[in-house]
């Protein structure tokens, strides 16, 4: 298993005060699969999310993702586990406004080490013709293209994607989600976090959150759909 969670829980402050934004979390998530993890804000989606990618730290449980073992790993080992296993897409894209697209993708493969092309990248999301192009000269849905590049030029086996579409419309929105759907058919571990259960409908497993805990997971009502099938 590439994402494997157990007993896991996460609480912000002590004593009476102390939140627990996430409790007896256990979850497998093998490579191939498009997980979406669903659920209302302050569900603990974005704090699970968070956990898996090791940019918070689990309170107690096991958290183990891409074979290393996050909650006993030391700062050395998780330096190298984010830069070899996991690639965040974020909603707000968190692309460098002064650099150009290209440059931006370079960003990725230089942080990765890997030896990916920056414009075969941007051409495999559509983008080759805009290589030159800084952020602020593309469309939402470009920027995020840009981003969904710029984490695969890591070459790493598990994306990361926190509500991917929540900026953009419907049709740039399902066109992000055909390409993160892709990449999970190449063999990636894609996790997608969003509050919108339209989009669980494409998704091979669906983990629904409430107040911090797994209330279900499986397969989406009816079956998987093809993304020319949702509507919001």
């Amino acid at each position: 298993m590439l994402i494997e969670l157990k007993d896991v829980a996460k609480r912000y402050g002590e004593g009476p005060l102390a939140v627990t934004a996430l409790a007896d979390i256990d979850l497998l998530i093998d490579q191939g699969e498009f997980v979406v993890v669903l659920g209302p804000s302050g569900s603990g989606k974005t704090t699970l999310l968070n956990v898996v990618g090791a940019l918070d730290t689990a309170s107690e449980g096991l958290v183990k993702v891409g074979g290393v073992e996050i909650t006993t790993a030391t700062r050395r080992d998780l330096f190298g586990f984010r830069a070899g296993t996991v690639s965040f897409i974020f909603q707000a894209f968190n692309l460098f406004p002064g650099l150009t697209v290209r440059e931006n993708v370079q960003f990725g493969v230089d942080a990765a080490g890997s030896a990916a092309d920056p414009d075969a990248l941007l051409s495999s999301v559509g983008l080759g013709d805009k290589g030159d192009r800084f952020p602020h000269e593309l469309s939402g849905g470009e920027q995020q293209r840009v981003a969904i590049a710029r984490a695969l030029a890591t070459g790493n086996p598990i994306l990361l994607c926190d509500e991917p579409t929540g900026e953009l419309d419907f049709r740039t929105g399902v066109q992000i989600l055909e390409l993160l759907k892709e990449q999970a058919g190449n063999g990636r571990a894609v996790l997608v976090v969003t509050h919108n259960r339209e989009i669980s409908r494409m998704a091979d497993r669906v983990v629904e959150l409430s107040s911090g805990r797994i209330i279900g997971d499986g397969p989406p009502v009816g079956g998987t759909s093809p993304v020319s099938e949702l509507h919001w």
